[in-house]
Parts: structure tokens; C-alpha cells; sequence
């Protein structure tokens, strides 16, 4: 079986990376269950559904061969017309960055559009959104966790070049903690 961190390369043909890879969807738009990868199993798992009444507003999931400072795969949220059903590979851009302060954590989630969207496919940078889109995506990630008694904190949209320096970071650690043999459950 393929495990979709360590299995799937991150490149795409469509461009190079850090600005273009493939997403592997966890959570598809509008939902309010938490689905999250297994890490040994490489299966998905669902984590919690959530205690706010609230959904997630674009599609959630992770780029493979990455390590965040989390210990996790990096986060990314795939703009498209469409939900995207879990598991499922796209080919995503960055236009953006978002960090939260997550129990005293930086998190970082990168901001991307899936290539091939016909109405996505023009934003190149977060200042192309409508500046409701990211309103209502901070208050999603402010909102999620309050009932379950968890502060987070989400600082502004940063742009695609910020993004793309994370993601080149995410890629480095991946690599270097891989050959190292520290990422758990991959021997």
C-alpha cells in the first residue's frame, strides 16, 4: 500500500516546487468532521467531529514529504469550486500563508488554489481573494477550537513568497530528519 506522506512525491509537471505541488486532501470544504492521516498506517482517521458549529471553508490537508514544525506533514488549504472527497491527490499552487499560535505552537498552513480550477486557476496571490475569503477563514481557525476550551491565535495573510519559504524549509526537514530515521512508525 502507498502511505501518502512518505509514498508521493511533491512535485508536479505543471511547475516547480516550492510554488507548485501536489496536496493530498483530508478534509474536503464544508465539512465539520476532523479527519487527519494516520501516521503509521498511512490511512485516515477521524479525529473529532467539531464542538463549534462551524465547517471547514476550503480543503484541508497536507503536502507529501514535508515535516512542520508540528511534527506533521505541512498543513495546506486547497481553494477550489468544488469539495475535494478525502484521500485524493491535486495539484495545488501557493498564493499565500497563514500561521496560527496553536497551544503556544506556530502552525502554519499554507494557502493554495488547485491549478486546475477554472475559477481559481487566475489567483496567483491571496490579495486576488476577496477579502471576506480570508475573514471568514481566520475566524474558522479562531473559532474551531473554542468550545474545547483551546486558544489560537491567527496573525494576518502573508504572501505567496512567504509560502514558498516554508514549504522549501518543510521539504529540507523532511529529508534531513528522514535519513536521520526520526520520523516515528518509518523505519
Amino acid at each position: 500500500m502507498v502511505h501518502p506522506w512518505h509514498d508521493l512525491t511533491p512535485s508536479v509537471d505543471a511547475g516547480e516546487l516550492p510554488g507548485f505541488f501536489k496536496a493530498v486532501v483530508e478534509i474536503p470544504k464544508g465539512s465539520s468532521n476532523k479527519y487527519e492521516l494516520d501516521k503509521p498506517s498511512g490511512l485516515l482517521k477521524l479525529d473529532r467531529v467539531l464542538s463549534s458549529a462551524v465547517y471547514y471553508p476550503a480543503n484541508y490537508g497536507f503536502i507529501p514529504q514535508t515535516y512542520a514544525e508540528d511534527d506533521d506533514p505541512l498543513d495546506v488549504l486547497v481553494f477550489s469550486a468544488e469539495k475535494i472527497e478525502p484521500l485524493c491527490i491535486c495539484s495545488a499552487r501557493a498564493v499565500g500563508l497563514m500561521t496560527m499560535i496553536d497551544s503556544g505552537e506556530p502552525d502554519h498552513k499554507i494557502i493554495a488554489v488547485l491549478t486546475n480550477d477554472p475559477i481559481y486557476s487566475d489567483y496567483h496571490r491571496a490579495s486576488d481573494f476577496p477579502k471576506h475569503t480570508f475573514k471568514m477563514l481566520k475566524r474558522f481557525f479562531e473559532d474551531y477550537k473554542m468550545l474545547e476550551d483551546k486558544d489560537v491565535e491567527v496573525d494576518t495573510i502573508m504572501p505567496a513568497e512567504a509560502a514558498h519559504a516554508i514549504i522549501a524549509d518543510s521539504l529540507n526537514r523532511y529529508s534531513d530528519v528522514r535519513r536521520k530515521g526520526g520520523i516515528a512508525g518509518l523505519h
